[in-house]
């Protein structure tokens, strides 16, 4: 492979940190090798992040070879696999991942108990990001951000019942709807039915909540459809992402949702869930200094990309001009009427031998038309979310080119897919092996049900093997047959499917001489690999031609067209699904069709009574598209209105999660400064928070304006003790309210004439820990730090509440370290009890915080009523909450450290 021009510009702007708006089809997983492998250089390592495990391992194989052969590492991290692997693969220069992988590891890299459990590159697991589909990632799932979540509440026999109220409940009624937001607002008559049903005087009462399960149950009957939102499989309620179309088995709704989902489908209960990690795609990739990316529509978002990222879109011109004709939007009065002419539409391809793509919005309306073509026998191929279905994507998608060949998708057509016309020789000549093989290899049959291929693959013109070709394929049979006879051998149907990718890869990397030589000197142990790869690249060379000739013949007839069955919220996404036709200069059309009848308009409130009186003045039959500029207008109002309400969504998203990722940074920087630092840092991480609980205690009972006989002394000091336990009822015994006054007093008549003096007259000395020159100095840094700093109000006294600030915490520290030494352990075993009580006191009011900041977000929403700005009280709210928590932090860590050496006890054992 060359770069053509207009990649080189490609890359240029991918090294320039902006992002490349390429066509379909103009090799932009080519383009990435360019700026991939110069960044790669520095040795700091580039991320080239795809939208599914899919491509993520398509492009690491395809491309990982160029870099190889230039001398860096590839590394791929993929769903399923071990920590251990995860480490290995980020530790190369260039790491291949789709963007969950890499947000989750990031976020599990923030739980971890220690610094073994870490996968990224720590401390600077982020240098340089290429996002492919870049607008995908960072706008269209900028609005779920990424959650690991805890097990929390007991609570899901409600969720059975909450799901029999919303039965009785009736729409209009008991409860109004708003589809915009999703949002469920009982009246009065429900509130009273829900009540009754429920048994309940107070349908929010504190103690007795039910409100939650039967607002959730309302939501999920609503909101949440069966083979749209999410599909049913082996009793589990699996999400369908509506914007790849593809089954996320990990993934669940929060806050209740899915539990609500189960309950209206009568599954098994998962228990619910609490937040214990999050964040959004845009501050996840923000993290990196340098970011870039590439995708056939950006255009229209690049404000948004400017706002939130300063990166500029740069469009980068086609390698031949794109001939694709884009026809009218025809708008329907009826659904029914739109599904008729959409089978009429594709029938009429078919019958010229076009290739026809069909988009569709789910997994129903995709089974809807394929049922509709089963009537009139048309053949065709169903890609979606089914297993039936989705495990043959890639055999799918590389017929869909072919002369004759219908395929029905979700938006799983929708991105990273290639539809070369004629067909796709590489993934066809797989197909020809695997017919050929699997028989011999394996005596299971596929894991999924197959449904519709043989049909199709009957009207598809069948490939000419040659005589060379054959006579390869019926010696690798014969051969496979010997092994599996012979030598017992059986392998299952997956195993089998492996040998031949496996084979497959070997004829990529290996020429035909090599693998003859490889073959020959094998031939006593029945080399089936070598052999596979010899009948692969033969027949290839068989469906090079064949698809040269059939592309030719299907560019004759007009190429690809793609059919839209409704318009998305976004031209973004309309423009994705156009960008399929016309690839490289190729021919093709597309046709986009609506009814009145489709979601958006019932969402977005769009004037449906206007468009049926213009579509009654042209025609009576509600089965006849319309065309015409007025239809054409208000459609491009209402998606560029929908375009806005989202932007407003993600621009809230944004604002309000940027207050939350300084406070992220800072609890995860210190989390990994804790983790990956040595044992000096984390005993100055201890020395930090003693001096910062001390300060505190001091700042609550002192006041420098005020003379110190009008000091809470007495209060401090219960508290000090309080703090320290049984270790400073010991030592710290002498310390009295009566004793530090008069120190005090008696420190106010000599300050001025002996400044040099940093301890308080007659008062008990710290034990002896601060002996040598490197403690010494530790506590020297601390005064110093302590008269720098301006937590200490400014006042007459400021000076002697800053020597009360040093003395007590040169007490505690000396005292925690007495008590350490007494105790005989070793320093090992020390370290690794301070830092398990740093670490785990953290991440509890941490998840604690999350709970809270979450409430809060939805909380200051109800303030706007009082004409206060929700994101202002959200910040202010939100920075108090935060300073509480840190204090919290460090006074429950010493609070902590202090009992265990008082008594010690298992490390696994510690309780907060």
């Amino acid at each position: 492979m060359r770069h053509f021009d207009v990649q080189i510009i490609g890359g240029a702007v991918l090294h320039d940190g902006s992002i490349a708006e390429m066509k379909t089809g103009e090799g932009k997983t080519l383009v990435s090798t360019l700026a991939a492998y110069l960044n790669a250089l520095t040795g700091e390592g580039v991320h080239v992040v795809t939208v599914n495990d899919y491509l993520a391992q398509r492009d690491a194989e395809w491309m990982g070879r160029v870099h190889r052969f230039l001398g860096l590492s590839v590394g791929l991290i993929q769903r399923g696999m071990t920590a251990k692997e995860r480490r290995s693969n980020y530790r190369c220069d260039i790491t291949y991942t789709n963007n969950s992988e890499l947000g989750f590891d990031y976020l599990r890299d923030n739980l971890a108990a220690n610094d073994g459990q870490l996968v990224m590159r720590w401390p600077k697991p982020f240098h340089f990001a290429i996002v492919d589909e870049v607008d995908s990632v960072l706008i269209d799932e900028g609005r779920n951000p990424l959650l690991i979540s805890g097990e929390a509440s007991k609570d899901a026999g409600r969720y059975p019942v909450a799901a029999k109220v919303a039965e009785l409940l009736v729409k209009g009624v008991h409860y109004n709807v708003e589809l915009k937001d999703n949002s469920v607002e009982l009246t009065e008559e429900g509130i009273a039915m829900a009540e009754i049903a429920l048994e309940t005087n107070d349908l929010w009462d504190e103690n007795d909540p039910w409100a939650r399960f039967v607002m959730n149950a309302l939501k999920a009957k609503e909101f949440y459809r069966r083979d749209v939102q999410y599909i049913v499989r082996n009793g589990k309620a699996l999400i369908i992402n509506e914007l790849t179309g593809r089954v996320e088995e990990k993934r669940r709704w929060s806050e209740g949702i899915h539990q609500a989902v189960e309950a209206k489908e009568g599954l098994k209960i998962q228990a619910d869930s609490v937040i214990v990690a999050q964040i959004t795609y845009q501050s996840l990739f923000k993290l990196y200094p340098k970011l870039s990316g590439m995708t056939g529509t950006a255009k229209t978002e690049e404000k948004e990309f400017l706002k939130m990222f300063q990166t500029p879109v740069i469009e980068v011109p086609t390698n031949l001009p794109n001939i694709r004709k884009d026809l009218p939007i025809q708008a329907f009065a009826t659904a029914r009427g739109k599904w008729k002419y959409a089978r009429q539409e594709v029938e009429y391809m078919f019958r010229q031998g076009r290739p026809v793509l069909v988009g569709t919005t789910s997994v129903e309306n995709s089974e809807y038309l394929s049922d509709l073509l089963k009537e009139r026998k048309i053949p065709h191929n169903v890609l979606n979310a089914r297993p039936k279905y989705a495990a043959r994507e890639a055999e799918t998608v590389a017929q869909a080119g072919r002369k004759h060949a219908i395929t029905i998708s979700t938006n799983m057509a929708g991105r990273g897919t290639d539809i070369i016309l004629g067909g796709n020789p590489k993934m066809l000549a797989k197909e020809i092996i695997e017919d050929s093989l699997l028989s011999f290899l394996t005596k299971e049959s596929p894991d999924y049900e197959i449904d519709g291929e043989e049909l199709s693959r009957k009207v598809l013109s069948k490939v000419n093997v040659g005589s060379s070709s054959l006579a390869l394929l019926a010696k690798t049979a014969l051969m496979a047959k010997y092994v599996c006879k012979n030598e017992g051998r059986n392998w299952t149907y997956k195993e089998a499917k492996s040998i031949i990718l496996e084979s497959v890869e070997m004829s990529q990397s290996m020429s035909f001489k090599e693998l003859e030589r490889l073959a020959d000197e094998q031939i006593e142990k029945y080399p089936l690999g070598p052999t596979v790869a010899l009948a692969y690249l033969s027949v290839l060379e068989d469906c090079e031609v064949h698809c040269f000739k059939e592309g030719a013949e299907v560019k004759r007839l007009g190429g690809l067209h793609v059919i839209g069955t409704s318009l998305h919220e976004s031209r973004r996404i309309d423009n994705q699904l156009r960008g399929r036709a016309g690839r490289q200069g190729d021919p093709g059309s597309t046709r986009f069709m609506v009814s009145l009848q489709d979601e958006m308009f019932q969402k977005f409130n769009f004037d449906t009574e206007w468009a049926v009186r213009l579509i009654s003045r042209i025609t009576n039959d509600e089965d006849i598209p319309i065309e015409g500029d007025a239809i054409v207008k208000q459609l491009l109002a209402l998606q560029i209105n929908a375009e806005k309400y989202f932007f407003g969504i993600r621009k809230s998203l944004v604002e309000f999660d940027e207050v939350l990722e300084v406070q992220r940074k800072h609890v995860y920087n210190l989390r990994q400064s804790i983790l990956t630092g040595n044992n000096e840092s984390c005993t100055q991480h201890i020395f930090q928070y003693m001096q910062a609980v001390v300060d505190e205690i001091v700042f609550n009972h002192v006041d420098p304006k005020k003379h110190p006989r009008s000091w809470r002394l007495g209060k401090l000091v219960q508290e000090f003790k309080t703090i320290g336990g049984k270790i400073l009822e010991d030592l710290g015994a002498e310390i009295t309210e009566e004793g530090l006054l008069k120190a005090i007093m008696k420190l106010h008549q000599t300050i001025s004439t002996d400044v040099c003096n940093l301890n308080l007259p007659e008062m008990p000395k710290p034990p002896n820990a601060f002996r040598g020159i490197r403690m010494k100095n530790s506590s020297l840094e601390r005064w110093l730090s302590i008269c720098s700093d301006d937590l200490t109000p400014n006042g007459k006294y400021r000076m002697i509440a800053n020597l009360l600030r040093k003395y007590l915490g040169d007490f505690l520290i000396a005292s925690y370290l007495n008590v350490i030494q007494e105790s005989g352990y070793d320093d090992l075993y020390v370290k690794e009890i301070e830092r398990a009580v740093l670490v785990k006191t953290l991440d509890c009011f941490w998840r604690d915080h999350l709970i809270n900041m979450n409430r809060l977000s939805s909380a200051v929403n109800v303030r706007s009523f009082g004409h206060r700005n929700p994101l202002e009280e959200y910040k202010i709210d939100g920075c108090r909450f935060f300073i509480s928590v840190l204090s919290a932090t460090r006074r429950l860590t010493v609070e902590s450290l202090l009992r265990y050496w008082s008594s010690p006890m298992d490390t696994q054992e510690l309780i907060f």
